[in-house]
């Protein structure tokens, strides 16, 4: 039997991935190779590794996806295997190639089963023969009205880059061209297909893992139907709620699939189940998949030990092991889901998850590290495991709402109200999930209570200052802040950006007091946390500065502030009918035609931003003439930058700026 014993492993990824991967080396003895771009010098990944090669340059089509760059560098740190991690080159057959032409070993599946199901078309051809069920490809060109809704999706490359929904005949030709153009710039490749949109549908998939030697492990179940813009966002293990024929069904069809392509390694099925309980093939990945971890614990397997395992030539066992528990993943982004999932970028001050039995925590990033805009917003994932699905939702609701993340806003709070939704709890799941329910997801929920954690931060503040001798008063015209009188403080809470004047009382002796809080009573206050009881209850607040921000978390909250002067700044304008960048990124495309002096219409789609993996649209903010145009394709932009101007039409009515 053939056994290539692997030393040093160079993981051709960055982030949580490349972490995860080092983890089990660690474990197994392996000598770890990270490589990394100059936005990612000293990132996480790379403190991690026993070895580090640069690749010169930001973008990912200059480092990570430079699969010349990243052999070479497997050479020079003296690698004898590659593990391509997901996304980036771990789907690319030429570069899979390289890896063995260069004499190393790929932690991959064989080249040729990689080029099978690169192209979704193809795929689908190919499992079609195989007897494997799938939805019937729709022809754009003769497209009727019962044909709707429509599914545009790009042939290459996965992540909903070049996906749309297609409700309309006559919106068919744009959303195609659209479509196309998207899928074009995210993978070089243009090619779109479309099939049936099915409404009300699961996304669920199997995990398969294979060996050289014929065995093929179909492990299991995992729904993920919980996504925003095709993205995953909550995954679990089993996938709930399905009877006993449909998991066979998919099973099998998913050892059918990797047989038909000579699959080894670890790889993932993945399937469309309809309201009714039929299933639909949608495509193979051929690699692990972001969700891994939540299969690894409902089976008490490492699978990234399996890859390795498999690629040294070892067979698997000839049954996988028995299934125990339940397990639930969240994906902790840094973006703000009540702005249209805007990614942010920023100092990450503070990522503690509680260390928790039954909770585990992969990540790229610590405390202090910095979040760019060159890659995915992805800062954590977080996975509880139990003897129950609802006992392990429990334990991840709780273990995410008791964590300190201090930096940028992120999509906790919408983790955390999605785990405990009626519609969640009782497995009612489908992709359809955040279309309807995000309103009321990002909405202020009940509990909250952001004038007392104002208040809390002012108090501390209070305490702080005097602690290190303080400022001396300051002074607002004919009004003074003077130490016997209330201290007035103001704070914007973010991301909402609702203004709180909270106000207490310093005594010349003892620790500061609320003025005009009826019902309060400070029973403890230090620099860096509070206790107030209110109404009765004592309730404690963990007050964190940094500059002018201000981070409070509770036992069911977190907040974030930032402290305003006094009276606010009257120079602070800008021009009406101004479109500014809402974050970091790069214009990918202007609007057709698009130019100073042309007339544009209210919610007309004018300039593409691409950030961190993301495509986002501005639209014109009323109906009028461009009289400005800062934009052009290939602009790198931060966020506030001015980007054009729209003059509205005063018989025109505005609609506010977004993106989409």
């Amino acid at each position: 039997m053939r056994s290539d014993v692997i030393q040093t492993l160079l993981v051709a990824n960055r982030g949580e991935i490349a972490c995860r991967i080092f983890r089990t080396c660690r474990d197994l003895g392996i000598t770890t190779v990270a490589v990394y771009s100059d936005a990612d010098d000293g990132a996480l990944h790379v403190r991690e590794a026993d070895l580090a090669v640069r690749l010169p340059g930001a973008a990912p089509a200059d480092t990570y996806l430079r699969g010349d760059l990243v052999v070479a560098a497997a050479l020079a740190a003296g690698a004898d295997a590659v593990h391509p991690g997901y996304g980036f080159l771990s789907e690319n057959a030429d570069f899979a190639a390289a890896v063995q032409d260069a004499g190393l070993v790929w932690v991959g599946p064989p080249v040729k089963a990689i080029e099978l199901m690169a192209s979704k078309t193809r795929a689908k051809e190919l499992m079609a023969g195989a007897g494997v069920p799938l939805l019937a490809p729709v022809d754009p060109a003769t497209a009727g009205e019962d044909d709707l809704p429509l599914l545009l999706k790009a042939a290459a490359g996965g992540g909903g880059r070049g996906m749309r929904i297609v409700r309309e005949l006559g919106a068919l030709p744009g959303e195609l061209l659209a479509a196309a153009a998207e899928a074009a710039s995210a993978f070089g490749d243009g090619e779109v297909f479309a099939e049936p949109y099915v409404e009300r549908g699961r996304h669920v998939e199997v995990q398969v893992m294979a060996d050289e030697h014929d065995a093929v492990w179909a492990l299991g179940t995992r729904d993920c139907s919980l996504q925003r813009r095709h993205q995953k966002v909550i995954e679990e293990a089993p996938a709930p709620g399905l009877d006993d024929a449909l998991r066979t069904r998919l099973h099998e069809a998913a050892t059918t699939a990797a047989r038909a392509v000579g699959y080894r390694g670890a790889g993932t099925v993945e399937f469309l189940v309809s309201a009714d309980g039929r299933p639909y093939f949608l495509e193979m990945n051929t690699r692990l998949q972001v969700e891994h971890p939540v299969t690894e614990a409902v089976f008490g397997l490492d699978l990234v030990a399996l890859q390795l395992r498999v690629a040294e030539g070892w067979p698997l066992e000839a049954t996988p092991p028995s299934l125990s528990g339940h397990a639930v993943e969240a994906r902790l982004y840094a973006e703000d889901p009540a702005r249209d999932w805007q990614p942010q970028t920023g100092a990450l001050l503070a990522l503690d998850v509680p260390d928790t039995p039954g909770v585990r925590l992969d990540t790229g990033y610590t405390g202090g590290d910095t979040i760019g805009v060159h890659y995915d917003p992805m800062l954590a994932k977080v996975i509880a495991h139990a003897p129950t699905r609802a006992q392990a939702v429990r334990l991840l609701a709780r273990t995410l709402e008791r964590a300190r993340i201090h930096g940028p806003v992120t999509n906790r709070e919408l983790l955390v109200r999605s785990l405990r939704h009626p519609d969640f709890a009782a497995a009612r799941l489908d992709t359809g999930f955040y279309d309807r329910h995000l309103a009321a997801l990002t909405a202020p929920a009940a509990g909250r209570d952001p004038a007392r954690a104002a208040l809390a931060a002012a108090l501390a503040t209070a305490v702080r200052t005097t602690a290190s001798g303080g400022p001396a008063p300051t002074r607002f015209g004919a009004w003074r802040n003077v130490a016997s009188g209330p201290q007035l403080k103001r704070y914007r809470s973010e991301p909402d950006g609702a203004e709180h004047e909270v106000a207490h009382r310093t005594p010349r002796t003892g620790a500061p007091e609320p003025h005009d809080a009826p019902g309060v009573r400070v029973l403890t206050v230090t620099p860096d946390r509070v206790t107030l009881e209110v109404g009765g209850v004592a309730r404690h607040f963990t007050v964190t500065a940094d500059g002018d921000r201000v981070y409070v978390d509770t036992h069911a909250a977190s907040y974030t502030f930032t402290a305003l002067p006094r009276f606010t700044d009257p120079a602070t304008h800008t021009e009406p009918g101004s479109l500014l960048a809402p974050m970091p990124g790069t214009v990918v495309r202007l609007a057709e035609g698009l130019a100073t002096g042309v007339p544009v219409e209210a919610g007309q789609p004018l300039i593409w931003l691409e950030a961190m993996k993301m495509e986002h649209r501005i639209l014109a903010p009323a109906s009028g003439t461009l009289t400005a145009l800062h934009a052009a394709p290939g602009h790198q932009v931060e966020v506030g930058a001015l980007l054009a101007v729209v003059q509205e039409d005063p018989a025109a009515t505005p609609v506010p700026e977004e993106t989409a």
